[in-house]
């Protein structure tokens, strides 16, 4: 073989063992989305399998307390049943649940009339420099989150406030703020424990994230 011949023989070589080379990262890229696409076709159908379970479980759970719940107002007396969680305990103190109801706090347009007492008043306070950064401490409470909302808890700490000052305009203030509340119900959860060995309360996990 000449030098030549030798050259091109190499040449063609490198062009040969690059093809295959191509050819082979192209059959593992369509071996790995193979692979994906079975393994998303299996895992899929399992996990809206699980999700039905997990609703089916959750809707009895609602369903069973529905009575408890009911009886529960009828006991203490209470007409109208505010709270967004319950919270219940086996009398051997080994067994609790809770269920609730997440909530995004909102207001109607009223509120603003509102804000607007409770900024005049907290505002006419400010004397001296100690009396101003209690003022801003105040209006702090009234500073809104992300979605421009007031939250309901700093609500109830100025209603405290209000009630110690005694003040009218104040007090009428708050009064508008909380009438103006419109919370939103979002998302019914279920929260499980139970106690251990030890007596401290261990939670059930109950979404994907929690379980190990």
């Amino acid at each position: 073989m000449t030098a030549e011949e030798r050259k091109e023989f190499e040449a063609f070589r490198a062009a040969k063992q690059k093809k295959e080379e191509a050819e082979r990262r192209k059959q593992q890229r369509e071996d790995y989305a193979k692979m994906v696409d079975d393994e998303i076709a299996t895992a899929i159908p399992a996990l809206r399998d699980l999700s039905e379970q997990i609703k089916t479980v959750k809707d009895t759970v609602f369903g069973n307390f529905d009575t408890i719940l009911k009886m529960k107002a009828e006991v203490l007396g209470l007409t109208k049943d505010d709270q967004r969680s319950h919270t219940f305990t086996t009398s051997d103190s080994k067994l609790r649940i809770t269920l609730g109801v997440n909530t995004i706090d909102g207001y109607r347009d009223t509120v603003e009339d509102g804000i607007a007492m409770v900024k005049a008043y907290i505002e006419s306070l400010a004397k001296d420099d100690t009396s101003k950064a209690l003022v801003n401490a105040v209006l702090r409470l009234l500073s809104r989150d992300q979605a421009g909302n007031i939250k309901a808890s700093r609500v109830l700490q100025l209603r405290k406030m209000a009630e110690e000052t005694g003040d009218d305009k104040f007090i009428e203030g708050v009064r508008i703020i909380e009438e103006s509340y419109q919370p939103t119900n979002t998302k019914k959860y279920i929260r499980a424990e139970y106690k251990n060995d030890k007596g401290a309360w261990v939670s059930i996990p109950l979404a994907m994230t929690d379980v190990d």
